[in-house]
């Protein structure tokens, strides 16, 4: 089945604000489709980064921009994005749930968009609204550093982090072997040698726990993993 093909759905992302000793929850919905992809490649241990390549198709008709979160925790850097229509640059920035909100607002659709106001936003804008029945393809790439979802385990390297897209890969870094997957997946090789660890979430806009161990292959001297 081609991705043109895919049933469009609604992910609803559920984010928790943690605020005078109360949570509170905020629901955050985007209109994308069923083939949105993510890849995790993880950087050099001691640094806790790992780049995040976000491909994603907005769906919204009339959507002038695509909101994508910053996860709490997170430290993002080094972000970019791109139109996979015609491979150009798009305009963002990021912004506060409340710039979000505004930005996005239409008091006239009961499910319009609803952000955490404490949350922080890649607000992208697209070269043009989306078209009704049509959609928008982009990509979004960024690093983020994150000790609580990728950190050291004695020689052993630990990616631990939930995750709600609907297929996602993890690339280890050069030198590693897997010890351990939480979920099903298929390790493939990648043509510079890293492997890459391949899975679908196969609920519905659920979170999946994914934790993955990995240790240095057998003889590899520690400077040449750290790079």
């Amino acid at each position: 089945m081609s991705k043109r093909k895919l049933v469009r759905l609604v992910i609803l992302v559920t984010l928790f604000h943690l605020t005078s000793g109360s949570l509170k929850r905020y629901v955050y919905a985007q209109f994308v489709s069923g083939d949105t992809y993510t890849r995790y490649e993880l950087l050099a241990p001691q640094s806790h980064q790992f780049k995040i390549y976000y491909e994603v198709t907005e769906t919204k008709p009339g959507a002038k921009y695509h909101f994508n979160p910053i996860r709490e925790g997170s430290e993002a850097t080094d972000e970019s994005v791109i139109d996979l229509a015609t491979g150009k640059p798009l305009k963002f920035e990021v912004v506060t749930g409340a710039q979000a909100t505004e930005a996005s607002a239409d008091k006239s659709n009961s499910q319009a968009e609803r952000f955490n106001p404490a949350g922080k936003y890649i607000q992208v804008h697209l070269a043009h609204p989306v078209p009704a029945r049509g959609e928008y393809r982009l990509a979004i790439i960024k690093t983020y550093k994150d000790d609580k979802s990728y950190y050291t385990e004695d020689d052993a390297i630990v990616f631990k982090r939930p995750l709600g897209i609907p297929r996602d890969s993890v690339v280890l870094p050069a030198g590693y072997e897997i010890v351990s997957s939480s979920v099903a997946t298929q390790v493939l090789t990648e043509k510079d040698g890293r492997l890459k660890l391949a899975f679908v979430n196969p609920g519905s806009g659920g979170q999946l726990e994914v934790s993955i161990k990995a240790r240095p292959l057998p003889g590899l001297k520690k400077a040449e993993v750290t790079k």
